[in-house]
Formats: structure tokens, C-alpha cells, sequence
């Protein structure tokens, strides 16, 4: 079941809706539903996350029911149905990884920042995640850190650590 988590209503800027303007362009007339996972990665660049009324929003904006949008957005992983901390660290969760200690290194990320997977640290920075996988079966674990999705390989505690100390310095 799709869960989400509302909070103030979404007006978006104007710089969003041209940019919106400009991916629908892309797409033949008539077939402007093409322009949904760009115009939501788009919302989601902006705002953070999808939020329902993000998401309505998107569904008007392109004249398609709501549902539609609902099932893309929880669809894909890369979409976030919740606000997120500035820095998601999502950690490949697959069999190769696993295998090199993932489980373990998630296990630390948890006692490191003090947050579940899918919380999101008091200060508003971290949140984490496992993922499928990253495609680095040969260097795991592998850890890939968003907003920019930087991407690190052959991981430990310590290599870890000292990533959250650097993203906690900017």
C-alpha cells in the first residue's frame, strides 16, 4: 500500500513549471504523460520528496489522474514518498554485498546516526537505506551518497565514518 507523509502545501516556482514546459515539449503531441518520471524528478529536486500534493500536483499539470502519478512515484526507488536528510546514503543490500559485509555496515550507519533505515537524523542531514544493487558486485560493499549519488566502493566502518565526518563538514 502506498504510504505517504503530508506536510504544507506545494506551490511550485516558476522556474519549475517552465522547466516542466520545456520536458513536455520533448514528447509528441498527445503523448505528454511521457514527461512524468523527468517532471517528478524535477519536484523532487526541489522539494525534497514527493508529497501527495506534490504529486496531485504533477497529475493536474499533465492532466492525468492522480493514481497514475502514485503508481510511478512508488514504484520507483528513486522517488521519495517521505522528506529525506540532505545526505541519503543508500547501501547495496544484494547477495555480492551482503556477502563483504553490508548487513554489517548498515548495521554501523544505524549506531553511527542514531536513526533507522528511512529516518531521518534530528539535525536534518542523514538519512540511509538499503538498495538493490549498485552494479559494483566486485568492489563491495558499495555505498552510493545523494543528493549528487556519489558513488564508493570497498567500504568499512572506518571508511564510513569518515564520509558522514566530511558530509557533516559542509
Amino acid at each position: 500500500m502506498l504510504k505517504v507523509e503530508q506536510q504544507q502545501p506545494v506551490e511550485f516556482s516558476s522556474a519549475l513549471k517552465e522547466k516542466f514546459d520545456e520536458i513536455i515539449s520533448r514528447y509528441p503531441k498527445g503523448k505528454h504523460k511521457s514527461a512524468l518520471l523527468p517532471m517528478l524528478h524535477e519536484v523532487q529536486a526541489e522539494l525534497g520528496w514527493l508529497s501527495p500534493d506534490a504529486m496531485d500536483k504533477v497529475a493536474a499539470y499533465l492532466d492525468i489522474q492522480n493514481i497514475e502519478v502514485y503508481e510511478v512515484a512508488s514504484f520507483y526507488s528513486m522517488y521519495f514518498l517521505k522528506p529525506q536528510g540532505k545526505y541519503v546514503l543508500e547501501v547495496c543490500r544484494t547477495g555480492p554485498c551482503c556477502l563483504v559485509g553490508a548487513e554489517k555496515l548498515m548495521n554501523h550507519i544505524e549506531q553511527n546516526l542514531g536513526v533507522k533505515e528511512g529516518e531521518v537524523t534530528p539535525d536534518g542531514l542523514f538519512s540511509w537505506r538499503g538498495v538493490e544493487c549498485l552494479a559494483a558486485c566486485g568492489y563491495g560493499p558499495v555505498l552510493q551518497i545523494g543528493p549528487e549519488y556519489t558513488f564508493y566502493e570497498n567500504l568499512n566502518e572506518q571508511k564510513v565514518d569518515e564520509l558522514i565526518q566530511d558530509l557533516r563538514k559542509k
